[in-house]
């Protein structure tokens, strides 16, 4: 059994693919108490993975709210450490980097991006998690590590952060249920996402621990289907028996990073053949599976949401 060392095991998707490790692998999951990759020195961090003798480093931790200073912080300096303390500590280890979709940037529209495609990020929380993919693509090229970037697009699920769309739209769906609304307010761009289920990107990594090392760094990780943001709300709204009408409001401050890319959708040939992962769960189950575990939280005032 694999001895995996999971950092950033306590956010969203952390928790997932701790849970589905857990069962496989020997695992080993020290919280942010124990090891803060961001604040942690080099020489603390190679002490880390010099007690743990990893097989595998999985790298989920990271923020979607913040400055770029705090992007660059959280995915590019994390990285670099990382492979700096593997390649002294562990260096027949394998590291696996949680990437995200922010990475290519505006595509074509009716585009299923490959993963050879250019990234040209338009955000600075795109170009931090591009820089750190680009820092783990060279030292598995240099031979300093096995490293493979799991390229995530827009993970649905339990415990999705705040500051998440479908988070926003659960608690005003619940809101509206609780106080007896027949209607909500939305501020929606026109844009389409791919929605992966958190399972799937849990799965996905696991087959990121157990596939045979290649010169294939980067796999994207989505559903390979673009879905209208409006309909994901529809859909959300009727998985949870809210059948008002959905009526255009304010958008919130953070709408713009959303609606500077309009169409974004995975092509997962790549993971089929690498990984041999396929997604197992469709968008109503995913859905579902969200409002059942965060729509019953106690309903909270919102003023408004950015879909996008």
């Amino acid at each position: 059994m694999k001895r995996v060392l999971l950092l950033g095991g306590g956010g969203f998707l952390g928790r997932h693919i701790g849970a589905a490790l857990a069962g496989h692998t020997a695992l080993r999951s020290p919280g942010r108490a124990q090891c803060d990759l961001v604040r942690a020195e080099l020489p603390e961090v190679t002490a880390l993975i010099a007690r743990e003798r990893p097989d595998v480093v999985v790298s989920a931790a990271g923020r979607i709210v913040g400055s770029g200073y705090d992007f660059v912080r959280a995915h590019v300096v994390t990285t670099a450490k990382l492979i700096e303390a593997m390649a002294v500590a562990a260096p027949g280890a394998r590291l696996i980097r949680i990437g995200s979709a922010a990475e290519y940037g505006v595509v074509p529209h009716g585009l299923a991006v490959g993963e050879d495609h250019p990234g040209a990020p338009v955000s600075e929380y795109g170009l931090s998690h591009l820089a750190a993919t680009r820092l783990a693509e060279l030292a598995g090229d240099a031979g300093r590590l096995d490293t493979i970037v799991l390229r995530v697009f827009n993970p649905v699920g339990p415990g999705m952060p705040a500051g998440n769309m479908l988070s926003r739209v659960t608690a005003m769906v619940g809101a509206a249920i609780a106080g007896g609304a027949g209607d909500i307010a939305l501020g929606l761009h026109d844009t389409y996402r791919d929605l992966v289920d958190v399972r799937d990107v849990a799965a996905a990594v696991l087959a990121a621990t157990r596939c045979a090392p290649g010169a294939e760094r980067v796999v994207n990780v989505g559903s390979g289907r673009a879905v209208a943001t409006r309909d994901v709300v529809r859909l959300l709204a009727d998985v949870a028996g809210f059948h008002g009408a959905i009526r255009h409001g304010t958008f919130p401050p953070d709408a713009t990073r959303s609606a500077a890319v309009p169409w974004m959708c995975a092509d997962i040939d790549r993971a089929r053949r690498v990984l041999g992962w396929a997604p197992a769960h469709d968008l109503s189950e995913s859905l579902r599976t969200l409002w059942r575990a965060d729509g019953a939280r106690p309903a909270r005032p919102v003023a408004g949401v950015a879909a996008g």
